[in-house]
């Protein structure tokens, strides 16, 4: 954490101010949480603007529907790229597995059942999150929305 620390700070004196005036995202990136994911704008071949989120297994979560709320109609960006992957961690459990496990482990079942969002084919869950930010009224129609589970 130190020297993530003092990297960002060397990477704050350098940072070009004029970059975050107004960001205005063309795409925004959802991805799983997995640290695995390259989330720079480069490795989609992309330069600046471009933003990326990344929620539990790429999951549609409220939280993360107004994020793009915000990201298509404030910002201005045009695209929505939902990323999941297969090898995934979130398809490793089911909900109530973990529920029961965590239960067992702290002694503790006060916040069960908790939504912790596993699924087992990532192609499937990619096409419910794809309807979820499809049917949220104030996401854009026009938005193109692409679905891309990766290997």
């Amino acid at each position: 954490m130190d020297e993530a620390l003092r990297v960002n700070h060397t990477y704050a004196k350098n940072y070009d101010r004029k970059l975050g005036a107004h960001p205005a995202p063309k795409i925004v990136v959802v991805t799983c949480m997995d640290p695995d994911f390259q989330t720079s704008p480069e490795c989609w071949g992309c330069r600046r603007p471009i933003s990326t989120l990344s929620e539990p297994a790429g999951q549609r979560t409220e939280d993360l529907l107004g994020e793009l709320v915000v990201s298509t109609r404030v910002l201005g960006s045009k695209e929505i790229m939902l990323l999941n992957h297969t090898g995934c961690g979130f398809t490793t459990f089911t909900d109530d597995e973990l529920n029961a496990k965590l239960t067992a482990l702290t002694g503790d079942a006060s916040p069960a059942s908790m939504r912790l969002f596993s699924f087992k084919d990532p192609v499937e869950n990619t096409r419910e999150q794809m309807k979820k930010v499809r049917s949220h009224p104030w996401t854009a129609e026009e938005e193109s929305i692409m679905m891309t589970p990766r290997q």
